[in-house]
């Protein structure tokens, strides 16, 4: 038995390598990962029901060995064993509870872990593989229904060995009432199977259409600014209303069918109960059975009421967590886009310089490298490329990328792109991820110009940031975000469009002081900003993926007609 003075601490150190090949291996996985608390729950749960089921025998026998017989020294004995039961089935309650609410929270929140390093291993596969609801309903809901799975268990266990020992009892006094229970209590759950099934096909369609609700919400107050700025939230305000009543709709579906289930646990048993009353008074009065008996007959017909619900309750809490058990192992069985190699390369010495062969691009260690393209989906991937977010040919010195785990490569290139976010929780924290001190995060707010955002905020770098940086505007939280990246002073930054959501003034400040804060470290910038292209020591222009010219930016608007047609926008003029 385990000792609930060495129950595990949450969170796990590691959660282990989950068994994702199935819903039904999920959730068996879970099961022996915490085999200990499950047994001790199931041992105490048995333990709870069967000081239940005993009762009425020891009550009979009171009424007939005690209260009949008018043998006081009797009925003394029964009661005192009756107080006894009584005292251990109280204790096997709170003990059995407390394992249960372990097994909850240990099942429940190794999932949470599983799924965080996931996404985690993951990375940028996850957005394009996952729909932010589909996580988010995890977390929110499935998470509970595998927890509840593994908390039932314990009771379940213990209806099953009661239900057993109550025929027992039955059969050694009744043959007829025995094999009555015996045969009865299957077939009320034969009865209410039918009506699993379809819970399950309709719950697992109500939880689909939760994450869909939940992507849909997430996507709107992400972009509400922008919808009210071109008039476009009624629109969705709209949609959102019209999906909400889809998925209450789908909702009422599902309480439909489980108010039904409930209904019939209640019914179904109570008219049982009801026959097995009924047959045993007819035996009393036959002088079959004895009044105690009788009386045992009946607290055994009450009890029963018991196991069978706690059968049914487990069976619907099973089938939800085995739907929660199915979504969770679509996310574990992803798998990254990017991945480490069997035999990784050493890394590359310090101030080595980075090529992508499919573009031709060279970018020259610790120097600001611009890329210019006329579709920036070009230089994005390029950016993906450089950062091993994407799969590619690109060299590191004289290593290939794709040879280096990733692990290291996210300790030294690191990229910011235009989906970079601020998420909810205190400004300094999130400025300062790594420790680098107030000089260093003062020094990256001077050169991201973001001083005027700090002085507007209550409390400076104390003030909580909401979620995904929402009380920002889209300006303020872009210079948050490059003011964060800069302070971690990556050995390479490639920053994907740091200005675009800038006015011009700002723009020019952030053009003038970037390089002098990244002086002697590669950094690389995706852009057609004219302020910051002039900045750079090189620039790189692209056609269809292929750098076809490198210089300065000046020199690159003089000779190249068609750079100066995608940085200023003129309309080239045709040779006559």
């Amino acid at each position: 038995m385990p000792n609930l003075g060495e129950m595990r601490t949450l969170p796990l150190e590691h959660p282990g390598t989950a068994d994702h090949r199935s819903p039904g291996r999920l959730l068996w996985w879970l099961v022996k990962g915490q085999w200990p608390t499950m047994l001790g729950g199931v041992f105490f749960g048995i333990l709870w029901m069967l000081s239940q089921a005993l009762m009425p025998a020891v009550i009979g026998q009171a009424i007939d060995q005690g209260v009949t017989a008018k043998d006081n020294t009797e009925l003394l004995k029964y009661t005192g064993l009756m107080f006894g039961i009584g005292v251990l089935g109280a204790l096997a309650a709170i003990m059995r509870h407390r394992f249960a609410v372990t097994n909850w929270l240990t099942a429940a929140y190794t999932v949470v872990q599983l799924v965080t390093r996931q996404a985690v291993r993951l990375g940028a596969t996850l957005p394009r593989r996952v729909a932010t609801g589909e996580v988010v309903s995890i977390g929110n809901n499935d998470l509970s229904h595998v927890g509840n799975a593994m908390e039932i268990t314990a009771r379940a266990a213990g209806a099953v060995v009661s239900f057993f020992v109550v025929a027992a009892l039955l059969l050694n006094t009744s043959v007829n009432l025995g094999l009555l229970v015996l045969i009865g209590v299957p077939l009320l759950m034969l009865g209410i199977a039918p009506m699993l099934k379809p819970l399950q096909r309709r719950s697992l369609r109500h939880r689909e259409m939760m994450g869909e609700l939940a992507n849909l919400a997430s996507d709107i107050v992400a972009g509400l600014r922008v919808l009210r700025g071109v008039g476009g939230e009624r629109v969705f305000h709209d949609r959102y209303a019209r999906e909400s009543q889809r998925v209450r709709e789908a909702g009422v579906q599902v309480g439909k069918l489980q108010s039904l289930l409930d209904a019939a646990q209640i019914a179904l048993p109570g008219l049982f109960v009801v026959l097995v009353v009924w047959l045993g008074a007819r035996f009393a009065v036959a002088g079959t059975i004895t009044v105690g008996e009788l009386v045992a007959f009946y607290g055994y017909a009450a009890f029963l009421m018991l196991p069978l619900r706690t059968a049914t309750e487990a069976a619907n809490k099973w089938i939800r967590g085995f739907v929660a058990a199915g979504r969770i192992c679509r996310v574990l069985s992803l798998e990254p886009e990017v991945t480490d190699p069997a035999n990784p390369a050493p890394e590359p010495p310090v101030g080595s310089d980075l090529v992508d062969v499919g573009s031709g691009l060279r970018v020259v260690a610790g120097q600001l490298t611009a890329l210019v393209a006329d579709e920036p989906d070009e230089t994005a991937a390029i950016a993906d490329r450089l950062g091993r977010y994407a799969p590619g040919q690109v060299r590191w010195g004289d290593v290939p990328l794709e040879q280096l785990p990733r692990v290291v490569v996210r300790r030294r290139i690191v990229v910011s792109d235009t989906g970079s976010t601020l998420f909810s929780g205190d400004l300094q924290e999130q400025l300062d991820l790594l420790g680098h001190g107030p000089e260093a995060v003062a020094a990256a707010l001077h050169a991201a110009s973001a001083q005027d955002v700090l002085e507007s905020l209550p409390g400076g770098l104390n003030a909580v940031v909401a979620e995904r940086g929402r009380s920002f505007s889209g300006g303020q939280r872009q210079r948050l975000v490059l003011a964060r990246v800069l302070t971690g002073n990556p050995e390479v930054l490639v920053l994907v469009e740091p200005t675009s959501a800038v006015d011009a003034h700002t723009e020019a400040r952030i053009a003038d002081r970037l390089p002098a804060l990244r002086r002697g470290r590669t950094t690389v910038v995706t852009t057609t900003s004219p302020l910051l292209l002039d900045a750079a020591d090189q620039v790189a222009f692209f056609e269809s993926g292929r750098v076809v010219a490198v210089g300065p930016h000046r020199d690159l608007l003089r000779d190249v007609p068609a750079y100066r047609h995608v940085v200023t926008r003129e309309e080239e003029v045709p040779a006559s």
